[in-house]
């Protein structure tokens, strides 16, 4: 088994080793790979959106949200009625984002077991 892809970019030519940190840390925290599921089929609403993630905070939602807003991964779109309604979306490049998100929801999901059993046997010896 070989890696396809190992030609990192380097120092200079433009590339910030922080900066790409940074966009990792938010797109690969705990929530933002969640929102992001949620959002590819549309816009939803701000309470749909936490129905739908089992577990978080309406804290948690609004500070994730508001990251991947300040990113330019999500649009917030409020209209004015009463109650005011708030929905999100994925941008442009927000979408861009979904294939390596949902490979990685996918695999998740097909491996969890054997991580599961994996977990059981090192915790037992």
């Amino acid at each position: 088994m070989a890696l396809s892809h190992t030609d990192f970019p380097t120092p200079g030519d433009g590339y910030d080793c922080r900066m790409v940190r940074e966009i990792l840390d938010l797109v690969g925290d705990k929530w933002s790979l969640y929102i992001i599921a949620t959002l590819k089929d549309g816009p939803v609403r701000f309470n749909e959106l936490r129905r739908r993630i089992d577990g978080i905070s309406q804290r948690m939602l609004t500070l994730t949200l508001r990251g991947l807003e300040r990113d330019g991964l999500v649009k917030r779109s409020l209209f004015p009625t009463i109650p005011p309604r708030v929905d999100y979306e994925l941008t442009d490049v927000g979408r861009t984002l979904l294939a390596p998100v949902m490979a990685l929801v996918t695999w998740a999901d097909t491996n969890q077991d054997i991580i599961q059993d994996a977990r059981v046997r090192y915790d037992a010896g």
